[in-house]
């Protein structure tokens, strides 16, 4: 059986605003872009932020590791892609920003969320049902459920 996962790219143009007086990103603007590719998968696979509250839950980052390989620089055209490393206690994602010219991997990174429940503000030491649910039918189908 074929291993699947989930992933979700985002293309951009560096901008000015995210630069240094070196024309080179400034290193917290990383994790923003990491929650750019976090929100294209998570509205793949239709459990978006606003679907976590409406279930009753949020998933606050707990943890990251960021990998500078090389800078991204003023006007650089990249791609970032998010991909679903565990899910079933926890949100890990992997990530990897690729020049999109050359194709050369310039950043990896890892983050890690944790679910909460809304009510009672507790920590869930395993992930949601309604968040299983949508990977499991999403790695089965292709597709996110309606």
């Amino acid at each position: 059986m074929e291993n699947k996962t989930v992933s979700a790219s985002v293309d951009f143009q560096v901008e000015f605003y995210d630069v240094d007086s070196m024309n080179i990103v400034w290193h917290g603007n990383y994790v923003k872009y990491m929650e750019r590719a976090r929100c294209a998968l998570l509205s793949k696979l239709r459990y978006d932020y606003a679907a976590m509250e409406k279930s009753g839950f949020a998933f606050p980052v707990v943890d990251i590791h960021v990998k500078y390989i090389r800078p991204l620089r003023f006007l650089q055209k990249v791609r970032i892609t998010a991909t679903i490393v565990e899910y079933e206690n926890c949100l890990k994602l992997a990530y990897k920003i690729e020049d999109l010219e050359t194709g050369m991997v310039l950043t990896k990174a890892e983050s890690m969320q944790m679910a909460v429940d809304l009510k009672t503000m507790e920590s869930q030491f395993v992930s949601p049902k309604v968040f299983l649910d949508k990977v499991e039918y999403y790695l089965k189908n292709g597709e996110a459920d309606a």
